[in-house]
């Protein structure tokens, strides 16, 4: 496998650029964006090429843009694959409750291509063990299932205002359609709607009841956070109602619980 100072290579001499080409039509680009970092010198393109010197974010920049290469592809040579972003998500956990947009840049997921015959929709089994193979298929061939209305949240590893109905870390689907509160007799609290809401200080997602211009953020019974009334929309604005959840049991930590219950007041 080519390294990635090796693939550059390839590519300039597959579109018959010498090193001096390259380093004018850097040059150009500095100029246009009135910042030297653009730059790349005959003797650093050399060094980046065959000593494995790594480019900086404005070079990597100028080379993608010479090459006709997206810049995503270029990262991949240097170990980056912005399409597996999903699988460090997990790895940090921010206090705060917040929309999340890091899929975004994604060009291509992997999803089950073929299933085990045995495969029953009805039941609760291991995906993992039915999934007969995965492929990648890029998002633009997706483009038909998408629906503008969805955003996505993740719940901080401090906002404990649903627990322990939805736990610290969890990924929320958003339905920004269904903004409007809607009021109701709910026999369980899984029947009700539970809102992703902005305020002054961020986000949030709690129970909603609306009188008037006032709006109360109701959290779970058993979660430490305060129930709050706020005017709306001015102070606290629906965002949408939650229609998916995805979250790990019996990983998070509950030290930040306990942190809540000594001052609820801080939670969103």
């Amino acid at each position: 496998m080519n390294s990635a100072g090796q693939q550059l290579r390839l590519v300039r001499e597959q579109l018959g650029l010498t090193l001096r080409d390259v380093e004018i039509a850097s040059d150009r680009i500095a100029a246009r964006h009135r910042n030297l970092n653009f730059g790349i010198p005959l003797s650093r393109l050399s060094e980046i090429e065959t000593k494995g010197v790594l480019p900086s974010i404005y070079r990597l920049h100028t080379l993608a843009v010479i090459y006709r290469k997206d810049a995503r592809e270029v990262l991949s040579w240097y170990g980056i694959e912005v399409n597996e972003s999903a699988a460090d998500l997990g790895l940090s956990a921010p206090p705060r409750s917040h929309r999340t947009e890091t899929l975004a840049s994604a060009t291509a997921v992997k999803v089950p291509v073929r299933m085990d015959p045995s495969f029953d929709s009805r039941r609760t089994l291991n995906l993992g063990r039915v999934v007969e193979k995965w492929g990648v298929v890029p998002l633009a061939y997706l483009n038909q299932f998408a629906n503008t209305d969805y955003t996505y949240a993740y719940v901080g590893s401090q906002d404990f205002t649903m627990y322990p109905l939805l736990l610290p870390g969890s990924f929320l689907q958003v339905d920004e359609s269904r903004n409007e509160v809607v009021e109701g007799a709910w026999r369980s609290e899984y029947e009700r709607p539970i809102y992703f809401v902005e305020t002054r200080e961020g986000f949030t997602c709690c129970w909603c009841s609306l009188e008037g211009d006032h709006i109360t953020l109701q959290p779970h019974p058993l979660s430490p956070a305060r129930v709050r009334v706020m005017l709306h929309p001015q102070d606290a604005e629906v965002i949408g109602q939650v229609v998916g959840v995805a979250m790990r049991l019996g990983e998070w930590r509950s030290n930040g619980l306990e942190r809540a219950s000594k001052a609820p007041s801080t939670l969103n």
